[in-house]
């Protein structure tokens, strides 16, 4: 009798003690990092809709996809039909068109001149590519080649943009592609470019032993833009019909909308100034124009808005996205231009449609209205009433509409609970969990607690977002270094009430405080917010940040002379700004291809906010890192890629020469052979070496071998 209970007594000190540790469990090096799950593992994939009944679910155990029956939960093997799972793609500069798992079929020979941006027309009879500068398609079933243009050279472009339209305006998930198909697939419409007045840019490659320049036409700030026009085409080749805009206009050209019948286009112009934007409904058979739309601000209009027009199938209406009352909402207009009434109104944004019933006239659409660091899905009639809130809690939701709009799929998430994922209905109903990415392991690990707060911008007027990880065995008593991240661009902002990952952990377990935070520009606030920029780059975010610094300062916990803020490409910039304009508050930086004079980017993105250097001179020296390095104190680490077309290497140079000047110490790498990003391949050096650098100036103590 006492044996076994002695024996019970040791089994339940085991037990006892075996849950404590399990308790205090930390990540280790490769847990830290992702390599490997521990709080958190792996779930299935909610990709889309095979149909309105039917999700996709793509099942990480055996890698096949799934649809699932909305009702029921019965999964069946997804089969993709030919006419719902066709690619066309470029390899070895040719063509290829691929339905379903058929082999794929060569539409090109053109061994020495390269294909560009393969599209399929919507009946998916032709594709629609450019090469050489000019626009071509070609016949699917019978190969016949159709070219468009013939006056394509290396400043004329047919189809395909100039640089500044691909970086600012039409995006580059475009790929430089500057044609649309019409609906009934019997037009194009394409942008033609000269860059004849656009100055060049050479870019020096280092490659071989003489190396040799990349040359692009970039406009800066204050100098001359391509001139462009507007052209449509039949799509069996015809003289090209050119809308009746004139090209050597002082102006830019956003994204068109053909509208459902094919009969009319939508072209967004905006002057150079852009603060007025007109949309014009050309006839693409005559090119005449009509004006149905014009918008003036008094600070600038976006012309990369997404969603700017979306056109409804009764041919009757779109719905206008503008953020023209100082907050991002939605408008039913008539085809003709006239307002019949506000979607959606208040001090909050819409931010996407994600589903229009016209049936039921009901508009589906996500927002940041509850908060605005979270994001939920609304219905709304078109009349603007009988809004509702379909999402739940305190998440940021991340949804995916059926084609009817009668369920939908969320996967959301906040700063203290990984990923889930359920399945609702058009009421909000839910009608089952679908993944919940939390494991059973994640109660025997301690982690670092990660807070979504708040901070009063000094003048009272905003509450400055932010997101902060403490230390893993964060003591009140003891100081800790920061790392601040930021991006700090307009209407960009970076904070975000959701699940992090645990990349954070590691440097929670080596004592280090990170903090993620947002400024009364960052598009928190709407347009009103961000328009506090206008022609003052650079001065409002480091207000805000320097507020965020002395509040972190004056905390017991914070180590004084170690807070260190980083940020790449705009947060390059305020970084630098950071540690030179703001050098009493901030103590280290790392700054990734930054931005240190704004006459040295582009036109569309510098004078959207700062208007030209030749009308706001004292605006951009003020705005201008070289205006403050005589306040450099040190610390700053500046990295940069040697190809970047976006943000010159120049930028890097004439901060470093101006350092060298005064006789300062800083860091400098340049990662070769990269460009906005770094090379693949420098990656991992680019990993250690912001870690070194950590441990160096924050922890002051060697790095750990695990880094090598």
């Amino acid at each position: 009798m006492n044996r076994l209970f002695g024996g019970l007594l040791i089994v339940s000190l085991f037990l006892a003690q075996y849950s404590v540790d399990a308790q205090v469990k930390k990540m280790d090096f490769d847990e830290s990092w992702g390599r490997g799950y521990t709080v958190t593992k792996a779930i299935n994939g909610y990709t889309g809709w095979a149909d309105k009944d039917h999700y996709l679910e793509s099942d990480v155990a055996d890698r096949k996809m799934y649809k699932v029956n909305v009702k029921s939960g019965k999964r069946d093997v997804y089969v993709p039909t030919q006419t719902n799972d066709v690619r066309v793609f470029v390899k070895d500069k040719d063509i290829y068109i691929k339905y379903g798992q058929d082999v794929a079929k060569r539409l090109t020979d053109s061994p020495n001149d390269e294909e560009q941006n393969p599209t399929l027309s919507p009946d998916g009879k032709r594709v629609a590519f450019t090469r050489k500068s000019n626009l071509f398609s070609i016949e699917v079933a019978t190969g016949s080649e159709v070219q468009y243009t013939n006056d394509g050279t290396d400043v004329i472009y047919n189809g395909w943009s100039s640089w500044v339209y691909y970086e600012e305006i039409l995006g580059r998930p475009t790929n430089y592609k500057a044609f649309w198909w019409s609906p009934d697939s019997k037009q194009l419409a394409f942008m033609r470019f000269d860059d004849t007045k656009v100055p060049m840019f050479p870019i020096y490659v280092s490659k071989g032993q003489n190396g040799y320049l990349e040359e692009t036409r970039y406009p800066k700030a204050g100098q001359d833009n391509p001139e462009v026009k507007i052209g449509f085409v039949k799509a069996e080749g015809a003289p090209i019909v050119w809308g009746q805009f004139n090209e050597k206009d002082d102006q830019y050209f956003g994204q068109p909308y053909w509208s459902f019948d094919s009969r009319s286009i939508m072209i967004q112009w905006m002057n150079r100034d852009q603060n007025n934007l007109k949309f014009y409904a050309v006839n693409p058979v005559t090119g005449i124009k009509k004006e149905i739309y014009n918008e003036v601000q008094s600070a600038w209009i976006n012309l990369d808005h997404d969603e700017r027009i979306t056109y409804l199938a009764d041919n009757k209406h779109y719905i206008l996205k503008s953020d023209k009352t100082g907050w991002a909402h939605y408008y039913l207009y008539t085809l003709e231009g006239k307002l019949l009434n506000p979607i959606t109104q208040g001090d909050w944004q819409v931010t996407a449609l994600a589903h229009i019933d016209e049936k039921t006239k009901v508009v589906y659409f996500t927002a940041r209205k509850e908060n605005s660091a979270t994001t939920d899905l609304y219905r709304v009639d078109y009349s603007g009433k009988n809004m509702k809130r379909l999402t739940f809690g305190d998440f940021t939701h991340n949804v995916n509409v059926s084609p009817d709009g009668k369920y939908f799929i969320t996967n959301y998430s906040n700063v203290t609970t990984p990923n889930k994922v359920a399945l609702l209905d058009n009421q909000g109903r839910i009608i089952r969990e679908l993944a919940d990415s939390r494991s059973t392991e994640f109660n025997n690990y301690v982690i670092g607690k990660t807070e979504f707060f708040t901070i009063k911008s000094e003048d009272g007027k905003f509450d400055l977002p932010v997101v902060i990880t403490y230390p893993t065995d964060f003591d009140e008593k003891k100081e800790y270094p920061v790392i601040m991240s930021i991006y700090g661009g307009p209407d960009a902002g970076t904070v975000k009430n959701t699940w992090k990952g645990t990349s954070n952990q590691y440097w929670a377990n080596e004592g280090i405080i990170q903090i993620a935070c947002d400024h009364r520009a960052s598009g928190h606030f709407g347009k009103q917010g961000v328009t506090w920029m206008h022609r003052n780059l650079g001065h409002w975010e480091l207000v805000d940040y320097i507020t965020i610094a002395k509040w972190l300062k004056a905390k017991s916990w914070v180590a004084k002379n170690k807070l260190l803020i980083t940020g790449h490409s705009y947060g390059g910039y305020m970084t630098c700004l950071a540690l030179t304009k703001g050098a009493d508050y901030f103590d280290y930086g790392i700054s990734g291809a930054p931005v240190t004079s704004w006459e040295l980017y582009d036109t569309h993105y510098t004078e959207r906010w700062m208007d030209t250097p030749q009308d706001n001179p004292e605006g951009y020296k003020n705005g201008s890192v070289l205006s403050y390095v005589n306040k450099y104190k040190g610390g700053l680490r500046i990295m940069h890629g040697d190809l970047d077309d976006n943000v010159h290497m120049q930028n890097t140079i004439q901060l470093i020469d101006a350092l060298t000047d005064r006789n300062v110490p800083f860091e400098l790498m340049i990662y070769p052979g990269s460009r906005h990003g770094w090379n693949r391949s420098k990656v991992a050096y680019d990993f250690r070496e912001r870690a070194r650098f950590y441990y160096q100036y924050l922890l002051e103590k060697p790095l750990p071998r695990e880094f090598n």
